[in-house]
């Protein structure tokens, strides 16, 4: 009995067959994380390419370029426009909605909605027009009657939500979703079918 305690033989073996799921374990997690900051990334560079084209063609909302403030709540030609005076326009792959009104969303462009997905579809292919949201917001920015654009200049967001994300790919050990990534500028000609 004493002579196979003290046998050493085979101890480097089970030693290595101990250890092996825990390293394969970490090497897993190691890959995962690193795909997972990948497609993070991937998101983030998405909804800034999708603002980008947001603020410089054609807005979702058809209402933005056309609306005029004068007269809106008392303002006359070249009254600044106040964040007040300016409703939140969500929009999605389906409708635009405006609670308060100024300015209506008035027709919604299918056609801005789809070039925007797909601008953003050309840094994450995986995303889908239901997981973008485009908003526009009041800034403060703008004059009532401007003859030379839209009155209010929207600070723009484009965001994205539900991202699936599945960990130890091969396994299919864990999934989760990446959510509420999103990129904000402010609105330049609204005008246009081309962005740089």
């Amino acid at each position: 009995m004493r002579r196979l305690l003290l046998d050493r033989t085979g101890a480097g073996a089970a030693e290595f067959a101990l250890i092996l799921p825990l390293l394969t374990l970490f090497l897993f997690g190691i890959i995962d994380v690193g795909r997972y900051a990948w497609t993070w990334n991937k998101a983030e560079k998405a909804t800034q390419m999708g603002a980008r084209f947001a603020v410089a063609t054609d807005p979702v909302a058809g209402g933005l370029t056309s609306f005029s403030y004068v007269g809106v709540g008392g303002l006359t030609q070249g009254d600044n426009i106040l964040p007040g005076q300016f409703s939140t326009i969500t929009c999605t792959n389906v409708s635009c909605t405006s609670p308060g009104g100024n300015p209506p969303v008035g027709t919604y462009s299918s056609t801005a909605f789809t070039n925007i997905v797909r601008r953003m579809q050309s840094m994450l292919p995986e995303l889908t027009a239901s997981q973008v949201t485009v908003t526009y917001q009041p800034s403060g920015l703008g004059y009532a009657g401007d003859p030379n654009g839209p009155d209010a200049s929207p600070l723009v967001t484009v965001s994205i939500s539900n991202i699936p994300f599945v960990t130890f790919s091969t396994l299919r050990v864990f999934s989760t979703s990446i959510n509420n990534i999103s990129a904000t500028l402010s609105a330049e000609d609204l005008s246009g079918t081309q962005s740089n």
